[in-house]
């Protein structure tokens, strides 16, 4: 199952820095358990809001060379606030370091300029080829795959 916590890339500067949102819905299933009276986004989905939105950073700034982006590593991690339905989460990543196939960033979720949560988070980089060259026509397939959602996350932007 492949779910997104990020519904638009609003800019993207390769190699750099992403800005990406996610606007939570009452719909939202996980809502229903989380917390019946109180619906609020669980702290890990908006941690993995902060790595998915880091991840396509990574993915477009390199022009999909690796099939695989994921977390490797979490560090200081402050949450502040709830995010409630209603409330739109503005994600931000900055790259601060490559080191062969992991990658430090810099991230933060934001509502109306005020920050929700905070993390360092390092990402991993790798291809499916890389352990077994039989697994190469599953890399190319899970590039495409990966694309085609890149231009469903920027239908009305352009980055």
């Amino acid at each position: 199952m492949y779910f997104s916590l990020i519904d638009r890339i609003e800019s993207l500067e390769l190699g750099k820095r992403i800005v990406a949102t996610k606007s939570l819905s009452l719909s939202e299933e996980y809502l229903k358990d989380h917390f019946p009276n109180f619906p609020v986004m669980p702290g890990v989905l908006m941690l993995e809001a902060l790595t998915q939105a880091s991840a396509w950073l990574i993915r477009v700034s390199e022009n999909f060379t690796h099939s695989i982006v994921v977390l490797k590593e979490v560090g200081n991690v402050k949450y502040a606030r709830f995010v409630q339905p209603g409330q739109t989460l503005t994600i931000t990543a900055s790259i601060v370091k490559e080191d062969g196939e992991l990658v430090k960033l810099k991230t933060e979720g934001s509502i109306n300029g005020q920050i929700n949560l905070k993390a360092q988070i390092v990402l991993v980089r790798y291809n499916l080829s890389d352990t077994d060259p039989l697994l190469a026509f599953q890399d190319r397939k899970v590039i495409e795959e990966l694309k085609e959602r890149f231009k469903l996350l920027c239908q009305t932007r352009s980055v």
